[in-house]
């Protein structure tokens, strides 16, 4: 049987489009393990699918000055020596990397043991990880077709972003019967702020409430810690801090959908086909990378962008009407997306890698 390392962490971003790829590597007989940080995000959402999980220490190599880059080179030499070691115990016949910092020394671990290694980029341009890590790859996947200009040449390849399968399986009904949502002849709007909430979203969101939840049904995925109980008794609305199982189901009842631009959350939109309006973190919270994407998918017609500077009562109706109004010319600019079927492109291109 065929064995792969798959690595990424330090947010759910780094490692949710991993976890899309496990069932059709299980498919393939592939023997799957998986190589993050000690105590990240990661480490529950792998062994939650059952697959063994090695922790090894990890540090941020940060571009501006904190005094944890005196110590963090320290923390990744050590997980370098740690990756090294399980890889060699392991014996893999292929590594894939999703990114994050704690992926760094297990891709130059295995670029040392001369493992293929494939790696992942979700953004427009590539960040500091994956950076350092083209050195010992053998392919760099990309999500965007522009990425490709920034990454080394003849090792691009693009395929899209990998979407979990059962996000593609919900159930409008389910949906009903959990939210609780009132019946008839409304737009359901969902409001996506990620697992720990986008505040200004979630604020701009809960001022419009008063004037549009005549038209409007509103699921509000707030946030851990960000739910505002004094808007529970407004009919229409509905708030919730994370959703797990059920956000395949919301999804499907979802005409509209607002969000931030992450890579992940935006191409689970597209693969579901939600006209959408995308709010991207401004440039002084990000390295500007949720505006290259949200800008991307403007330019293919899939969004409407609404920069956060710009963020009012107005500017929100305004963008909500707008994608209510054109919601079929979303649809079919969605339709015949590019970006599709990424999970089989990786898997195929794994499988060649790994003979």
């Amino acid at each position: 049987m065929r064995k792969i390392i798959l690595t990424g962490g330090g947010t759910a971003g780094h490692c949710v489009p991993n976890l899309a790829l496990i069932p059709a590597l299980r498919e393939k007989g592939f023997e799957i393990k998986y190589i993050g940080s000690y105590e990240g995000i990661e480490r529950k959402l792998v062994e939650n699918e059952g697959i063994p999980y090695f922790g090894i220490s990890s540090g941020k190599l940060r571009r501006y000055f904190d005094l944890k880059n005196l110590s963090d080179p320290f923390r990744v030499i050590k997980g370098f020596g740690e990756a090294l070691s399980i890889l060699k115990k392991e014996k893999p016949d292929i590594v894939f990397s999703k990114g994050g910092f704690v992926s760094v020394p297990v891709v130059r671990a295995a670029g040392l043991l001369r493992i293929p290694v494939i790696i992942h980029e979700s953004d427009m341009t590539p960040g500091l990880a994956n950076k350092l890590s083209f050195g010992a790859a053998t392919h760099v996947c990309c999500s965007f077709k522009k990425t490709l200009d920034y990454l080394p040449k003849g090792k691009g390849v693009f395929t899209g972003s990998p979407i979990r399968p059962g996000l593609l399986k919900g159930d409008r009904l389910c949906a009903r019967s959990f939210t609780g949502i009132r019946e008839g002849d409304y737009t359901t709007l969902m409001v996506i702020g990620g697992s720990l909430g986008a505040q200004h979203v979630n604020e701009a969101v809960r001022s419009v409430l008063p004037k549009i939840l005549d038209e409007y049904n509103v699921i509000h995925l707030c946030g851990k810690g960000k739910l505002d109980p004094t808007l529970n008794h407004m009919d229409g609305y509905v708030q919730y801090d994370y959703i797990n199982r059920e956000l395949a189901d919301l999804f499907a009842l979802s005409d509209i959908v607002i969000s931030r631009a992450g890579a992940n959350a935006i191409f689970e939109i597209l693969a579901l086909k939600k006209p959408n309006i995308l709010i991207p973190l401004p440039s002084g919270s990000s390295r500007g990378d949720q505006i290259l994407n949200a800008e991307a998918f403007e330019k293919a017609g899939y969004s409407y962008v609404l920069r956060d500077e710009a963020l009012s009562d107005d500017a929100l109706i305004k963008a909500l009407n707008h994608v209510k109004d054109h919601r079929l010319e979303y649809l079919d600019a969605m339709e015949y997306a590019a970006e599709s079927n990424a999970v089989d492109k990786i898997c195929s291109l794994i499988e060649d890698c790994a003979k």
